[in-house]
């Protein structure tokens, strides 16, 4: 339906995420743009207006996700899907998230002033609280879309200082009255910064996941005995720290030993 030697204005794109980092900025150049916070509000008024300057159909469901929808030529055909999330993690980059929202903006931004059809309609959209880092767990808000998750356990999940998703998604404007609810999608792409060294070592400029992270959280509890330890012996300490410490060595070694492809593992004290 178009020329196939159009390509999207990066100089425009790279402005637009420029724009979007100065909304959370912190000293080192990332950003701090916590779910539902003031920061997330301002980046959301910010991407509803680009959406409607598109003359988008914008529509918010009742989790704060954000559609934009495009027109196509036959808009009874199930819509090509991309976006990601405008939240951050703490003291997070710059580009983690909204290059997948700031990407297909684009994209439309050069289908449209090239007056290009679609033969589908094609919708862009921003997921509440991707990054999980202020309300547990991550993916709250595609998970209730994809029907994996309950939206009531959703609305009571609380932050560190007890304030209700529900309540601060409220207070931030953005619960709107469409249900989360899965609808019909032909497609569904994500843009996405490489989070590892991989492509940049070997020279590639763009390539397809297999997979993604599956992250488990464990809480471990070791006792050790209370003890002089000036002068007790050796063989009569029982140390937790000397034994998460041995376990922490073991974790890192499990990679090599299992000969898998793992990339890492993390464990918190």
């Amino acid at each position: 339906m178009g020329n196939h030697q159009l390509r999207v204005n990066g100089k425009r794109l790279q402005n637009t995420l420029e724009e979007m980092a100065k909304i959370g900025a912190t000293p080192n150049g990332g950003v701090q743009r916590l779910a539902l916070s003031d920061e997330d509000k301002q980046a959301r008024d910010l991407f509803v207006k680009w959406l409607k300057q598109l003359d988008l159909e914008v529509s918010i469901d009742e989790l704060g996700n954000i559609f934009g929808k495009r027109d196509g030529i036959n808009n009874d055909l199930a819509p090509v899907m991309s976006g990601s999330h405008i939240d951050s993690q703490p003291k997070g980059g710059r580009f983690d998230g909204i290059l997948g929202v700031m990407g297909p903006l684009e994209a439309i931004r050069t289908l449209n002033e090239n007056n290009i059809k679609t033969n589908r309609p094609i919708t862009i959209v921003a997921w509440t609280n991707e990054e999980g880092t202020r309300f547990a767990p991550a993916m709250m808000c595609s998970g209730v879309w994809a029907n994996a998750l309950d939206i009531n356990w959703i609305y009571d999940r609380t932050d560190i200082n007890g304030l209700r998703f529900e309540d601060e998604l409220i207070r931030i404007g953005y619960k709107g009255k469409i249900p989360a609810k899965k609808s019909p999608i032909h497609a569904y792409y994500e843009y996405h910064i490489e989070q590892g060294p991989l492509l940049e070592k070997q020279g590639i400029t763009i390539g397809a996941p297999k997979g993604i992270v599956c992250l488990h959280w464990y809480d471990i509890y070791l006792e050790g005995e209370a003890n002089q330890v000036g002068p007790t012996p050796m063989e009569g300490r029982h140390d937790a720290l000397c034994a998460a410490a041995e376990m922490i060595l073991k974790v890192n070694e499990l990679p090599e030993r299992m000969k898998a492809s793992i990339f890492g593992c993390k464990i918190w004290l």
